[in-house]
């Protein structure tokens, strides 16, 4: 089984090293590149104020986090959802920087020993993925989005579970698109039925074959090393049981 965990953070600023905090945590899980319905979402109070700059971003203010708990309250939730998986976020070193900073802060009010998220879980960074398939081109979320045709029509301001709904999307348009199609016993006797054999006449002469340039080969192999990794070594093409 192969377990992932969507992430996504909004934040009171940029630098948890200038003692900003998360505000917004979203995970949504993955099982063979499925889609589960299991979620993990929740708004902290930082215990400080949220810069203009990031409230522009993501619109949570200070007064929508009043009532919310604190990251001490919530921590142990938080590391039961993930643990264990691998880890899919965009721009991962930002995330997993203020979840292992909330770690040792929560480490110091318990007395207990600071987590790392790394020694947790495994962790794949999209936005890694992205310039590996995209050199030289914008990789962020939105651009990537356009890219592969994911909707974020719907996205006035980042939130958390709604970008890593989005990012769980472009992770699998990036990969290869959902491993199958699950279809109901009535769905498959209706596509049963609707499918009519056509003969085709194969025309006369000799079809071109147009050769890769050795730009497109490369830019095939990155994508086939990025599916082969983000399986977990498990492509039939790269295994040797074809």
């Amino acid at each position: 089984m192969n377990r992932q965990v969507i992430l996504d953070t909004e934040t009171t600023g940029l630098e948890a090293a200038q003692g900003h905090r998360i505000i917004e945590i979203g995970c949504l899980e993955l099982i063979n590149r499925r889609h589960t319905g299991r979620v993990y979402h929740q708004y902290i109070h930082p215990n400080r104020d949220i810069d203009a700059g990031a409230a522009a971003v993501h619109g949570i203010t200070l007064a929508k986090l009043a009532d919310k708990p604190r990251f001490e309250q919530v921590a142990e939730a938080f590391l039961a959802f993930i643990d264990g998986a691998e880890l899919v976020i965009h721009n991962a070193p930002f995330d997993i920087g203020f979840l292992e900073q909330e770690l040792r802060l929560y480490a110091l009010r318990t007395g207990g020993e600071p987590q790392r998220i790394r020694g947790r879980c495994r962790v794949l960074d999209t936005l890694v993925m992205a310039k590996e398939l995209h050199p030289g081109q914008r990789n962020g979320l939105d651009a990537l989005c356009k890219r592969y045709s994911v909707d974020n029509s719907h996205r006035e301001y980042h939130g958390a579970l709604l970008d890593a709904r989005i990012l769980a999307d472009v992770y699998l348009a990036m990969t290869g698109g959902q491993s199958a199609l699950a279809l109901d016993e009535a769905a498959r006797d209706a596509l049963a039925e609707a499918v009519v054999a056509v003969p085709v006449e194969r025309v006369a002469g000799t079809l071109p074959v147009i050769e890769p340039t050795a730009d497109e080969e490369a830019a095939h192999e990155r994508l086939l090393a990025i599916i082969h990794k983000a399986s977990g070594g498990k492509t039939v093409w790269r295994s040797g049981t074809q």
